[in-house]
């Protein structure tokens, strides 16, 4: 009798608390499952399949798009694998490539860590853990970043949810569901881009298609882009909020050491690729920041970093 093999994405790790339930995969700590009251939070994907288009993925030791792969950090150049040809981009980091390892489990609540290999692009030795906890309230995802090594380590962080439209359609016709959605930001500025998707500076949002500080609907808004300018709370942290047609509210909200997000509607997006809803992803820094130090966080010999960020839903 043959032994059942565990799912391609390794290990999954159930939590719940109240109304909400989620699923860890071991494969890069990555959020597969976010539901409350039965209702997807977050798109999931299939245990045994390649996680599609990044869904729920950590982005560490950086989100989004480095140039050509190439930085230079305390006068030394390193290189880091193309992940995008068409680009010639690295793209977001290395960690959700890996299986983390479960360091504690309990009913609503999850603890991962991965301790980066001595790679050639990436060659610090960071350990990152990942704390998933739920509550009455929602969830929370912790983030740290501990230094074992005796240099300093480059550091950026962001995370990669696709916010479930509440629909079921596939392909283009998901465009007409999430059109029907509206996201409210509060960050003043939109970072303009290349061809490459590179950032090539800042400008207002005032009088813009990019000022989403009115909640509007997605009508219309074609996005694969960062905005920074946060507007902050009393707390010091910043949030989005994703409406959807079926009247379901959430907020994701992170902390103060959040200082930009990305939103992608996947539009245009191939068959398989295209998921039912809106990339909305909150980053520590935007693209490129491992070559222009932007909000670059230099993580001392023995210090650590962490982000928290939290995910709220209610029926309006």
């Amino acid at each position: 009798m043959s032994t059942p093999r565990k799912p391609r994405t390794g290990n999954q790790y159930a939590i719940s608390a109240g109304q909400w339930r989620a699923t860890v995969t071991e494969l890069g700590a990555s959020l597969r499952r976010l539901t409350w009251k039965g209702r997807d939070i977050v798109v999931p994907f299939d245990p045994d399949r390649l996680i599609p288009c990044s869904n729920g993925w950590i982005l560490t030791p950086y989100p989004n798009r480095v140039k050509d792969g190439s930085y230079e950090f305390n006068g030394t150049t390193y290189q880091m694998p193309i992940d995008e040809v068409d680009r010639h981009t690295a793209l977001h980091g290395y960690s959700y490539r890996y299986m983390w390892k479960l360091e504690d489990l309990g009913e609503s609540h999850v603890t991962l860590s991965w301790r980066a290999p001595d790679l050639a692009g990436y060659p610090f030795d960071i350990t990152v853990t990942a704390t998933y906890a739920l509550s009455e309230r929602g969830l929370s995802q912790t983030v740290r970043v501990h230094n074992d090594d005796s240099v300093e380590a480059p550091w950026a962080f962001g995370i990669h949810p696709w916010l479930s439209n509440g629909g079921h359609a596939t392909g283009d016709a998901i465009d007409a569901d999430n059109d029907r959605c509206r996201v409210e930001l509060h960050c003043a500025r939109h970072v303009t881009v290349d061809a490459r998707l590179l950032p090539t500076g800042e400008e207002p949002v005032d009088g813009t298609p990019f000022d989403l500080r009115s909640n509007p609907a997605l009508l219309n808004h074609v996005f694969d882009d960062a905005w920074t300018g946060v507007e902050r709370d009393a707390h010091g942290g910043t949030s989005a909020v994703f409406t959807r047609p079926d009247g379901l509210k959430v907020t994701l909200t992170g902390d103060e050491t959040i200082n930009a997000w990305q939103i992608c509607t996947g539009t245009g997006f191939p068959e398989g690729i295209h998921q039912a809803g809106v990339a909305v992803e909150p980053m520590t820094a935007y693209a490129d920041a491992f070559r222009s130090g932007k909000n670059l966080v230099r993580v001392r010999p023995g210090e650590d970093y962490a982000t928290t960020i939290t995910y709220r839903a209610e029926d309006i």
